[in-house]
């Protein structure tokens, strides 16, 4: 499971931001979750309960905001919107589609005492 590697990474962002502003609490992490990320949402607030444990964040409440998926399309030269990875082009079909967002994830966030 991705998703605890992702909340030890968190963890460590939360972490080396209360050290270089020092601030003791973080009552809320505010997160971006791509569409595209092959992220379990669930998952990943269950793994941040347990890894934000004895940390400034412990108790924090979990915000993610999604970001859409976007893709390019070469053989019709089109910006399209995806919903999924390896969906056609909504245009011409090809399965050739790049994506150009909605595939990261990113600590947006954090509201401090």
């Amino acid at each position: 499971m991705h998703e605890m590697s992702l909340a030890e990474g968190v963890r460590s962002i939360i972490e080396d931001a209360a050290t270089a502003n020092g601030f003791g609490r973080v009552r809320r992490v505010i997160l971006e979750i791509g569409e595209l990320a092959t992220v379990e949402v669930e998952a990943l607030r269950f793994c941040l309960d347990v890894v934000l444990q004895d940390t400034p964040a412990a108790g924090a409440s979990i915000v993610v905001e999604p970001t859409a998926g976007a893709g390019w399309c070469p053989v019709c030269a089109t910006a399209v919107p995806m919903h999924a990875r390896y969906e056609a082009c909504p245009h011409c079909g090809s399965y050739q589609l790049d994506v150009t967002a909605g595939d990261e994830m990113r600590v947006k966030a954090l509201d401090v005492d």
